[in-house]
C-alpha cells in the first residue's frame, strides 16, 4: 500500500539537525545540499569523516558541533535525521524526536521514518522526486540516473518561457488556467 504524499520543502528556510558524521551521514547531507545548496543543517557527531568535513565545509549553512548526542540539540530543529551506526542511538533520537513532534528520518530503518529522501532529478527549476516506498532505493536512483539522462537540458529554458508568458496573462484564475492548459497540451499528446 502507497502511503506516501510528496511534499517539496524549503530546507533553506527550515532548522535540519544530522546527527552523524560516517558515511551514511555523508551520503544524507550530500542530498540535501545538492537538492538544496543552503539548507540549514546543524549536524552532532563526536567524529567526521574526512569526505564529510570536505562536503560540510563547501556549505555555509552547515553547522559542526563535535559532540555525541544530546536531546538539546532537538531544540530549534523542524526537521531531524538519525544517521548514526548506533541503532539505540538513532531509536533514542527518533523516540525524543517525535515527542517534540518533529519530523524524522532514521537512516537505513523506514519503519522509524516520518519521510524518505529518495531520488530527486534536477534539470534548472523542474526538480522530480522519485520514492519506492522505501522497497529499493536503488532502483530509485537508477530511475533518477535514467530521468536526468533523457530529459533535455532546454526544459529550463521551456519552464523560464512559459513563467513569462504566464506573467503576461490578463484576466481571473480560471482563464489563466486554461490559457495555460491550451499551451502545453501538446506536451502529452501522442506522437504519431
Amino acid at each position: 500500500m502507497n502511503h506516501l504524499y510528496p511534499i517539496f520543502l524549503k530546507v533553506h528556510e527550515l532548522n535540519t539537525l544530522l546527527v552523524g558524521g560516517g558515511f551514511v551521514a555523508t551520503e544524507k547531507l550530500e542530498f540535501l545540499l545538492k537538492s538544496s545548496p543552503h539548507a540549514q543543517v546543524t549536524v552532532v557527531s563526536p567524529m567526521f569523516r574526512p569526505e564529510f568535513l570536505e562536503l560540510a565545509e563547501k556549505a555555509e549553512t552547515v553547522t559542526l558541533i563535535t559532540d555525541v548526542y544530546h536531546e538539546k540539540y532537538l531544540g530549534g530543529k523542524h526537521i531531524v535525521i538519525a544517521a548514526t551506526d548506533d541503532k539505540p542511538v538513532n531509536r533514542q533520537i527518533r523516540d525524543e524526536a517525535k515527542e517534540r513532534f518533529l519530523l524524522v528520518n532514521v537512516a537505513d530503518t523506514p519503519d522509524l521514518c516520518d519521510f524518505y529522501l529518495g531520488g530527486i532529478v534536477t534539470k534548472g527549476n523542474l526538480k522530480i522526486a522519485i520514492s519506492t516506498n522505501g522497497k529499493s532505493p536503488t532502483a530509485a536512483k537508477r530511475l533518477r540516473q535514467l530521468l536526468e539522462e533523457v530529459l533535455p537540458e532546454e526544459l529550463d529554458d521551456l519552464l523560464n518561457n512559459l513563467n513569462a508568458y504566464r506573467d503576461t496573462l490578463k484576466g481571473d484564475f480560471d482563464y489563466k488556467v486554461k490559457a495555460m492548459n491550451e499551451i502545453t497540451e501538446g506536451f502529452v499528446k501522442k506522437r504519431a
